[in-house]
């Protein structure tokens, strides 16, 4: 962390150019590659960490639904209309980030995580203002990820973009300690009215105003031409496929959706204190292991780490059936921290990389997607299996799809090599520089007769 401050918030052109070098001609690879935890990267780093302990402030919306008469169900419901509508905007956001660049997109995202809190609380209801607030919100919440994650990639080298995702991803795990526990505080000193949920999602609304203002400050100098090339989402999708592990992407959807939803009110069920456990110990384990596995990629593959990482899922959530002490949350929480410490940087890193980088920020947005879509089509599931048989059921089928997944990607990826084995030996930028559509190749003229005497 040796830098200036006054750098802090220095934008992107200051650092790299579009290809991801400084813009000062380093003399060798080691030199570009040494600055790449720069100003713009701590400034990100804080800023996702104040949204993650935001997001985090808001686990208690079942318990929100549950207040104003719902039930687990309709609470996987609204999660999952809202993220539907969230998903159909997601396919129009990666086309105006790489036309108009992050900025813009990212502020926007921004504020519509702001409305979304307002529209939540502000009309407290199971009303069309609820499901709105939600698509609102996710929506905002997405693409303010999908826009750091956009960001922060196209500052470093290819062959080094899984690992800038992990160390990025780190400061979630501080956000989650600090937005879980302090959720327990406020549920300490709040009666159990509507109180209690004006004072979370109220404190998140703040701590996403402070992001937005930062946000603001990092990219104030950011320079863009616009694209006017730019395709849609789906074309995008059908010629760059990311592969089988969109399946994987969308059991990360069910694992957040059965953590961030379901975790609270099976706490609440078991006359519990709180989750500040459960994430602090989730949060903890997933610090360690994403620091501790930042280059592990290109030692053993992303695709070995992915099933390590699924594994650890289905164990946490399998763990999970046999709580009866707020203590006992620590064993499942280890385990699921691991997994995600080492599923989502590789699952982004893999989904994104068929994509050229002048199209990265639909790549991003599309492999978010695929999450969202784990979440859409698992939520109203597992809340009617908690509602007709019961919280452990719902947790050994979460288990059950994890294990299954991880059997399918460890047999279909078994015999592939990953680039990032290959290092920045590995030609990535060739892969990455096929445009969109391709030129058409122009008829070879047929020669001229021979006039003369030919041979």
């Amino acid at each position: 962390m040796n830098f200036p401050i006054s750098r802090l918030f220095s934008s992107q052109e200051e650092t790299t150019d579009e290809t991801g070098t400084k813009s000062e001609a380093a003399p060798n690879q080691r030199e570009r590659d040494s600055g790449i935890y720069n100003g713009v990267f701590w400034g990100a780093y804080i800023a996702n960490l104040i949204l993650v302990s935001a997001n985090a402030l808001t686990f208690r919306f079942a318990d929100l639904i549950n207040m104003l008469g719902g039930t687990e169900q309709i609470a996987g419901t609204i999660v999952s209309v809202g993220t539907i509508g969230a998903l159909f905007g997601r396919l129009f956001l990666g086309q105006l980030i790489d036309r108009y660049g992050v900025r813009p997109l990212w502020l926007a995202c921004s504020m519509l995580y702001l409305a979304g809190i307002g529209l939540m609380i502000g009309v407290p209801s199971l009303g069309v203002s609820m499901y709105l607030g939600r698509a609102f919100f996710a929506f905002g919440l997405g693409g303010m990820f999908a826009c750091s994650m956009t960001h922060i990639q196209n500052q470093v080298p290819p062959h080094r973009r899984t690992e800038m995702i992990a160390t990025l991803g780190s400061s979630g795990f501080l956000g989650m300690i600090t937005g879980s526990q302090l959720s327990d505080v406020i549920l300490a000193f709040t009666p159990d009215t509507m109180v209690r949920h004006w004072a979370l999602f109220g404190s998140s609304a703040v701590m996403a105003l402070l992001y937005l203002i930062l946000v603001f400050a990092i990219t104030r100098n950011e320079r863009f031409e616009v694209q006017t090339d730019s395709p849609a989402a789906i074309p995008l999708l059908r010629r760059y496929w990311p592969g089988w592990v969109v399946l994987v992407a969308m059991m990360i959807g069910m694992a957040f959706t059965c953590s961030s939803v379901f975790i609270a009110r099976y706490a609440t069920s078991l006359g519990l204190r709180g989750v500040g456990t459960y994430f602090t110990a989730y949060a903890i384990s997933a610090f360690i292991v994403r620091i501790a596995t930042r280059h592990t990629s290109k030692i053993y593959g992303r695709h070995r780490m992915i099933v390590a990482g699924m594994i650890g899922h289905a164990i946490g959530y399998t763990g999970l059936c046999f709580v009866t002490a707020e203590w006992h949350f620590a064993l499942p929480a280890i385990c699921s921290g691991f997994a995600h410490a080492l599923l989502f940087p590789c699952v982004v890193s893999l989904g994104t990389e068929p994509f050229p980088k002048q199209f990265r920020g639909t790549g991003t947005t599309l492999v978010l997607c695929f999450i969202d879509l784990g979440g859409v089509i698992t939520a109203p599931l597992l809340g009617a299996i908690i509602d007709h048989v019961g919280f452990q059921a719902m947790f050994m089928t979460t288990a059950a799809a994890a294990l299954v997944s991880t059997i399918h990607y460890a047999i279909v990826s078994a015999r592939v090599v990953d680039p990032e084995m290959l290092g920045e030996h590995h030609d990535f930028e060739n892969e990455e520089s096929t445009p969109l559509p391709e030129p058409e190749l122009q008829p070879v003229p047929k020669p001229e007769p021979c006039k003369t005497g030919c041979a």
